[in-house]
């Protein structure tokens, strides 16, 4: 049967068998053997093998001849089957291949830096300036189809809900939500400076004013912070906000997107409703708010059995008002000094003072009595060992939920393949930030947890919030709150975290004045799509499924930015460079 045209290589399979075909792709590899040669011809569909016969088709053997490894080109040829032994497993195409009847060489491509695999050697410096031929090699195409599946899945999910996609402007107003904001210079207001956005916060709150009940958008946002591996400069996120709301609502119509995108891309079930887990709680046994469930490492609170002890290390943390806290190590005893060491260093490098461990050289110094209470506390069987951190509450938190990630790796404890989703919930209003002042904890637009309000001045760390994270194996993929909707609340809010009235006035008086036209209780949710797709792909570096990211220092070694603005253009925006002073020699 001819005049059959496949459009994808890694479409075909044995019932296409006996059809002509016309395919275009690139090169991935080319073999002679003898006097026929093969090559495997790519797309983003997949690849299949393409065999050209001097006895059949002599002119498209004598091109196939001069074929390089990423050449673009078109073949036409008949589809059949391998011969009997020579069938690939390890292609979806592998019972078929395709013999050549035409060949016409479209582009020829030097020799790549890389191969264009999925076992690349390539450092990732190299791979992100030439992101172009990254992005060729199979498991990132793999990558750029989720991503677009799970987009394509909200959309229709909240759509099915009831939500208005809005888009909201880029450029803003400067106010402080977190992070640094990258600023626009105006060039029509000299001087001025627009803001590009962190999220839609504040104008999805607007939108509930403005009476659109319910809005979503997948949202870029731009933050200049420090960027860690689960960080970009540039995010994607499912923007919801929804109005007459409460916590419940919000967590039903995410758990039902989960629900959803789980089963259209991975084809996997998620039980619902989803566990909760209060963030005091979280950070006591996990050391974290994002806590891991695929392991069963919990941390346990040894300060009281330890108030009296004799062990200089841990009775000066506690009277300095630290705490102790211990994790056992399933079947830990038979670990060597250098994988203590090293697990020591790690704890130093987290900011702990130290690290101990029993049985160890503290053992002397302690009561048998504060023996037992610490095995005990720690859940450890003979053959466990148990690691000991003593600092500030934060810190020892902090160190012990790097611990228990490390020993869970160490120790192969962590349950592959399983999905532990968790909401953490409540959360607390306020939190030290690093300098030891008070701070918000999710927003400054975040609602008080109504039962804690008569602790707000006096007692502002122990507010709680209703604010909720959701998080699935150690990863935060989603995060929102209700929010303030009393204008007199919302300024009570500012000023405990130290703003002056005009300051107040001068970065939120827009959301102030609207709240005094008839403002619904509201509240939503955001979801980093960069974030979710690192969970969903098994990463732990958001750089792999973004497309175009930059470097940890904010670097596009593919386009070569950051660069130098035109002088011209510098003068018409009435900017002048002050180059940073150089450091003494």
């Amino acid at each position: 049967m001819s005049g059959f045209t496949a459009p994808h290589c890694g479409s075909l399979r044995a019932a296409d068998v006996g059809r002509e075909v016309e395919l275009y792709g690139w090169v991935a590899r080319r073999r002679d053997h003898g006097g026929l040669i093969f090559i495997d011809l790519r797309d983003r569909w997949g690849a299949v093998q393409v065999v050209f016969n001097p006895a059949q088709a002599q002119e498209a053997h004598a091109t196939a001849s001069e074929l390089r490894s990423e050449y673009v080109v078109r073949v036409r040829g008949m589809i059949g089957r391998r011969p009997q032994g020579s069938e690939n497993p390890r292609m979806a195409t592998g019972e078929i291949e395709v013999t050549a009847s035409e060949l016409e060489v479209i582009s020829v491509a030097k020799t790549p830096p890389f191969q264009i695999e999925d076992e690349v050697d390539a450092d990732e410096a190299t791979r992100l300036k030439y992101r172009y031929l990254d992005l060729r090699r199979p498991r990132m195409q793999r990558m750029l189809e989720m991503r677009h599946r799970v987009v394509n899945a909200m959309h229709r999910y909240m759509d099915a809900n009831e939500f208005v996609e809005v888009e909201t402007p880029m450029l803003l107003k400067g106010t402080p939500e977190g992070s640094r904001d990258f600023i626009v210079p105006s060039r029509l207001h000299p001087g001025n400076f627009f803001a590009l956005p962190q999220s839609p916060q504040q104008l999805k709150q607007l939108l509930m004013v403005a009476g659109v009940g319910r809005y979503y958008q997948i949202a870029r946002c731009l933050r200049d912070e420090d960027l860690r591996a689960d960080r970009v400069v540039e995010i994607t996120q499912l923007d919801v906000e929804m109005s007459f709301c409460t916590e419940e609502d919000v967590f039903a119509l995410i758990e039902g997107l989960w629900v959803q995108v789980w089963n259209e891309v991975l084809g996997t079930q998620i039980t619902t409703p989803l566990p909760r887990l209060d963030v005091q709680q979280s950070l006591l046994r996990y050391g974290t708010d994002k806590p891991d469930l695929r392991y069963e490492l919990d941390i346990a609170d040894v300060s009281d059995a330890l108030r009296e002890t004799n062990a200089t290390i841990f009775r000066a943390a506690l009277a300095e008002g630290g705490v102790v806290r211990c994790l056992a190590v399933p079947g830990g005893r038979d670990m060597s000094r250098r994988e203590l060491d090293e697990l020591a260093l790690i704890a130093k490098g987290a900011g702990a003072k130290g690290l101990a461990w029993l049985p160890g050289p503290l053992d002397k110094h302690m009561a048998e009595g504060e023996l037992a209470a610490i095995r005990s506390a720690a859940r450890a069987g003979e053959d466990d060992l148990v690691l000991l951190v003593a600092d500030r509450r934060r810190k020892a938190e902090t160190v012990m939920g790097l611990l228990r990630r490390e020993v869970a790796r160490r120790r192969k404890l962590i349950r592959e393949g399983e999905w532990k989703f968790t909401w953490i919930y409540p959360m607390y209003l306020f939190e030290e930030d690093d300098q030891g002042k008070l701070t918000y904890g999710h927003h400054p637009f975040t609602s008080p947890w109504p039962q804690d309000m008569h602790l707000i001045d006096t007692q502002p760390y122990a507010v709680r919030a209703r604010a909720y994270d959701c998080v699935v194996n150690g990863l935060e993929i989603a995060g929102g709150s209700i929010r303030i909707h009393d204008r007199a609340l919302q300024e009570r809010v500012f000023e405990i975290l130290g703003m002056s009235r005009e300051r107040i006035h001068e970065q939120f008086g827009h959301l102030l004045d609207a709240f005094e036209y008839g403002v619904p209780p509201h509240g939503g949710i955001a979801s980093g799509i960069d974030r979710l797709m690192m969970a969903m792909t098994g990463t732990d570096n958001i750089r792999d499924v973004v497309p175009f990211p930059k470097t940890q220092s904010h670097q596009d070694l593919m386009l070569g930015a950051p660069s130098p603005a035109d002088p011209e253009l510098l003068k018409e925006l009435h900017i002048q460079v002050v180059p940073p002073d150089k450091p003494a020699r």
